[in-house]
């Protein structure tokens, strides 16, 4: 089953089940879905599953940026809000990367490209993210290159 049929499966069950934060969540995905085949020039047509993933991404990423800004300005009950649709999202992403995986994957990398100093973290993190798309943090993958390659 594609990623698209899920969502749609999903989305039916939680409207029948009357879960109205998930039946939100899925419906602010397919609408973002809709958004970037408009943006690809493909209006009617489909997101195959790496298109798909990459919109959970930005959506879960959105998310966690909002948990972050609404802690900040002391707002507990938004970033609960975002908070419960930031697990929604994530139950659609790979699973993410263990501290020991993300070691490892870093250690390859800089192995496979031959990187020798700070002048070279673009390309590892670009390597890195593209070799394990939805399952890595930017943030924790460039903290690791960081420590690796200083």
């Amino acid at each position: 089953m594609s990623l698209t049929e899920q969502i749609e499966n999903d989305y039916v069950q939680a409207y029948k089940a009357k879960d109205a934060l998930r039946v939100s969540v899925l419906r602010m995905v397919k609408t973002a879905a809709k958004n970037r085949l408009v943006e690809l020039r493909r209006p009617g047509g489909t997101l195959d599953d790496d298109e798909l993933l990459d919109v959970f991404i930005k959506e879960a990423k959105q998310r966690q940026d909002s948990i972050e800004q609404y802690t900040a300005a002391n707002r507990p009950d938004l970033a609960e809000k975002e908070a419960q649709e930031l697990a929604i999202l994530t139950h659609y992403l790979p699973k993410k990367l263990s501290p020991e995986e993300l070691d490892a994957a870093v250690n390859a990398a800089v192995d496979d490209l031959g990187a020798t100093g700070p002048r070279d973290m673009g390309r590892v993190i670009s390597a890195i993210m593209t070799a394990f798309k939805g399952r890595a943090d930017g943030k924790e993958v460039a903290a690791a290159v960081k420590k690796r390659l200083s």
